[in-house]
């Protein structure tokens, strides 16, 4: 016999879980499947090897894989910073995390883009050291980092208020250095949280476009087109493309897929190891 439950209802729930899970996910990934097909495999292969299509695909996994990378360190400490310590204006700084998730993307993509020009007031400075950012790979990273970061301190967040500190103190009081406390205590507890925010961030890199499309430039050129970019521009051309947008949508789904896949695996194993 199955669990009884004390409040009945798992045949409506999951109905209701199935029905928007089709409505809102399988349903138009179904729709992406079906208008990629028909293209053959020759015009297919031809269209995801052009080489704006192929260098967009570099520049988006690329910089948002360095920013996932920048956001796991930062917000790492911003996490700390906000659990371990009491200071003032704590509650507002914690409340300000989630301003990238509330602001519109396309407001924040203008807002750092005047900020990191050469006359903006963040881009002159930096103009001096012979840095650019604005019109970069380096402005898209910086536009990558901004959306990415509240999923790390999200993610770590939770983990951090729940660690007990008898283990830091335990490890202390057994002679170990603070570095050796970091690196062997806090960090395979915190390691599957970390792991998350990764995935989460880099995901959000790989797809951003309101954020990155003005910061950018959008030269084929200097290498600063992302793949969203190239998938609008078949669907805002004279000549409307969907079977094309459809099929760089479709690999872009994919490799999203795969690097979710191989982040949850390692999520999983981290989180066997550390229940031993």
């Amino acid at each position: 016999m199955g669990k009884k439950h004390v409040i009945p209802g798992f045949g409506m729930t999951l109905g209701t879980t199935v029905s928007f899970l089709c409505l809102l996910i399988l349903i138009p990934l179904a729709s992406i499947l079906a208008r990629s097909f028909q293209m053959s495999a020759q015009e297919f292969m031809a269209l995801i090897t052009r080489p704006n299509v192929a260098q967009a695909f570099r520049t988006s996994i690329g910089c948002s894989l360095i920013a996932a990378l920048i956001n796991t360190g930062f917000g790492f400490i911003l996490a700390w910073t906000l659990v371990k310590y009491e200071f003032p204006g704590k509650a507002l700084m914690d409340g300000m995390i989630e301003l990238p998730l509330a602001m519109p993307t396309a407001v924040a993509g203008i807002t750092l883009t005047k900020l990191y020009s050469d006359q903006g007031m963040f881009g002159k400075a930096l103009g001096r050291l012979g840095i650019k950012v604005s019109y970069t790979r380096l402005g898209i990273i910086v536009a990558m980092v901004f959306v990415g970061i509240p999923f790390v301190v999200r993610s770590v967040q939770p983990v951090l208020e729940k660690l007990s500190p008898c283990y830091e103190e335990a490890a202390a009081m057994l002679g170990a250095s603070k570095l050796y406390i970091v690196r062997r205590v806090l960090l395979p507890e915190l390691l599957p949280a970390l792991l998350t925010g990764f995935g989460l961030a880099l995901s959000r890199g790989i797809g951003e476009y309101g954020s990155v499309i003005y910061i950018s430039g959008n030269s084929a050129k200097e290498g600063t087109q992302v793949v969203s970019y190239v998938i609008m521009q078949k669907l805002n051309a004279g000549n409307v493309d969907y079977e094309g947008a459809a099929a760089i949508a479709l690999v872009l789904l994919l490799v999203s897929f795969f690097m979710l896949l191989v982040i949850n695996l390692l999520q999983r194993f981290t989180s066997q190891r550390t229940k031993f």
